[in-house]
């Protein structure tokens, strides 16, 4: 547990782009809110590793979104079977239905469904207030975490030394 604490740590210390590291969990929360064998995961995986996407941060953060999604999985059946039941989108489920991708993506399952559309619907404000969190965080809380006596106290201990030997 303190390991990926560090890792953390590390990953809103280092010098990517606050952007990336917003961009990994808003894919995470994609990833980690519906089943991991799913079709549309290959696709978020793909993407992750194309665009220069902080890989540490998207391990880190979908971990936590599928932690979290096991609590919320009564609101995304619920939201998922309105979608999936929703008239005027019908023919859209049945033409996608009708073909073999849209089979293997198990879209017709409402837990893949809600997961889906709750990370959609979370997605650019999840972006804009992780991207603002990680800015705030580097130019108000990092110098004032940095001066901290406990901060000096345990940069002389063995879990500096880990986190140290994480880089």
């Amino acid at each position: 547990m303190l390991t990926y604490i560090l890792k953390l740590i590390k990953v809103l210390n280092s010098e990517d782009d606050p952007a990336q590291i917003a961009w990994a969990v808003c894919f995470a929360a994609l990833f980690g809110f519906t089943p991991t064998f799913s079709l549309h995961n290959l696709l978020v995986v793909f993407l992750v590793l194309i665009f220069r996407i902080n890989i540490t941060a998207f391990i880190l953060f979908s971990a936590l979104f599928a932690g979290a999604s096991y609590l919320l999985v009564p609101i995304f059946l619920l939201l998922g079977k309105s979608v999936l039941e929703m008239q005027s989108l019908g023919g859209i489920w049945t033409a996608l239905y009708n073909t073999s991708i849209g089979r293997l993506s198990h879209f017709n399952n409402t837990l893949v469904m809600g997961g889906i559309v709750s990370a959609l619907l979370i997605w650019v404000p999840l972006y804009f207030a992780t991207r603002s969190g990680i800015v705030n965080f580097r130019v108000k809380a990092l110098p004032w975490i940095e001066k901290a006596h406990v901060v000096r106290v345990l940069k002389a201990s063995r879990v500096y030394r880990l986190y140290a030997d994480l880089g």
